[in-house]
């Protein structure tokens, strides 16, 4: 059984969910606004979100931007009424994983649910911060859609400070965690940052940075 949070205003579309999903032996907490449901998810724990886009008090978007930008790897599946393209590629971009354009059938949503549940280790080595998204188990970096070429040890120094996102973190740490055979040297260390940033400002990156902290390290932090 796993627990799911339904994010839709619609009362018979939200009801129908709601059993549905039930009966196929999962566990539902169904919100039917924005608020609402970004409450949920804040106090309780889930393993699968069905948001709608077009909410009473906002756009599902913005949760589903909020969550990737916290660092959750739940999977998320939107639901649209809109047929343009461009709102399946903002779902998309904003970190979901997959989307049903209603109306659609009950058969398809279960299925795609259970697809999504199916696959937990590649959402667990998927983490994105602003507009990044890290691929731990590829060793890939993708900025829309497109890999950021980084080297070994580049990969390495950046996924430390995602894990680490909005901290300090030292010299010696990023040393201690990666210099495991003398391969990194402290004056080194500043040429790697400033290759990953020169790669960053070439794929257009704009809204996250890495800054020094004078005598202490670096952050990698959102502008």
């Amino acid at each position: 059984m796993s627990r799911i949070l339904v994010v839709e205003d619609d009362p018979i579309l939200g009801r129908g969910l709601k059993l549905s999903l039930e009966l196929d032996g999962h566990q539902v907490n169904w919100a039917r606004d924005l608020r609402t449901g970004s409450a949920a998810n804040a106090n309780e724990a889930f393993e699968l979100v069905i948001l709608d886009l077009g909410l009473p008090d906002g756009s599902g978007l913005s949760l589903c931007s909020s969550l990737r930008d916290a660092g959750s790897r739940i999977p998320i599946i939107i639901l649209t009424a809109k047929t343009d393209e461009d709102s399946v590629v903002a779902g998309l971009t904003a970190g979901a994983n997959d989307y049903v354009r209603k109306p659609f059938g009950q058969k398809e949503l279960l299925a795609r649910v259970r697809t999504a549940l199916r696959a937990p280790l590649l959402r667990e080595d998927q983490i994105r911060f602003g507009e990044v998204l890290l691929l731990k188990g590829q060793r890939k970096v993708m900025h829309q859609e497109r890999e950021i070429d980084l080297n070994r040890r580049e990969f390495d120094i950046f996924a430390l400070l995602v894990d680490r996102a909005e901290q300090v973190v030292t010299r010696d740490q990023i040393l201690n965690a990666l210099d495991k055979n003398g391969e990194i040297l402290d004056r080194t260390l500043d040429s790697h940052l400033s290759h990953i940033r020169k790669k960053f400002r070439s794929a257009g990156v704009q809204t996250i940075q890495i800054s020094s902290v004078y005598g202490v390290g670096y952050r990698l932090e959102k502008k």
